[in-house]
């Protein structure tokens, strides 16, 4: 079994942290100090590094992994980050046993979400860290897109406006005797600025390129 013990006291902050985290130049080791210089300077808020290892963001060293730095990327190239964080969740270490009990496990309430961690721990861990587990779950899903896992995405979503009705209008301006041209399609070309973390890891700017073809292609 693969169920981590990471979890955090409170998640009041996971949401600015995260968003500092991916702000910040990644840092050769993600220690105390780092968290203190971004301004998160409470004993709880250590509690970060030991998830963010369980969320595969530091190897076992307390350094920046790939995943790390997609994460960073994903927000610089202003793509979806939710994205990666939903991936982050599904290959967690701990978190992909309560996916194999349940495929939708984001969409099970608070209560249910700590029967399947109750089941998982075989009853090893105490109700207080249960729902600490649970809460910090919850809190994680969240922060993640999950509509593709759904079968719903954005695209699905959009409606096209009808094409007729600027032919329509066209057509009825011209039998009144009143010429109008059609209006020409909009382009828009976009710059995006891509600033690479400096490492001698080459698998980092493998997986950099590899998520910036999955978004941008």
């Amino acid at each position: 079994m693969a169920l981590t013990n990471a979890y955090l006291q409170t998640t009041k902050n996971l949401h600015s942290i995260i968003n500092s985290v991916i702000s910040a130049k990644a840092p050769e080791r993600f220690t105390n100090k780092f968290l203190e210089d971004l301004g998160f300077k409470s004993s709880n808020d250590r509690l970060y590094i030991g998830l963010f290892k369980a969320l595969g963001l530091l190897d076992e060293n307390n350094s920046p992994t790939s995943r790390y730095h997609q994460l960073v990327i994903a927000a610089v190239a202003l793509l979806i980050k939710q994205d990666v964080v939903k991936n982050m969740i599904l290959k967690a270490v701990g978190y992909e046993d309560l996916f194999a009990l349940r495929k939708d496990a984001q969409q099970l309430s608070l209560d249910e979400v700590k029967g399947k961690l109750k089941t998982l721990t075989q009853g090893q861990k105490s109700d207080n860290i249960i729902n600490l587990m649970a809460n910090t779950f919850k809190a994680l899903c969240e922060l993640a897109d999950w509509s593709v896992l759904t079968g719903t995405s954005p695209q699905e979503t959009y409606t096209t406006p009808a094409t007729s009705s600027t032919d329509d209008l066209y057509v009825s301006q011209e039998k009144t005797g009143q010429e109008i041209s059609k209006p020409s399609k909009m382009n828009l070309h976009y710059n995006i600025q891509i600033h690479l973390p400096e490492t001698t890891n080459m698998a980092v700017y493998d997986a950099i390129f590899q998520s910036l073809k999955k978004h941008l292609m």
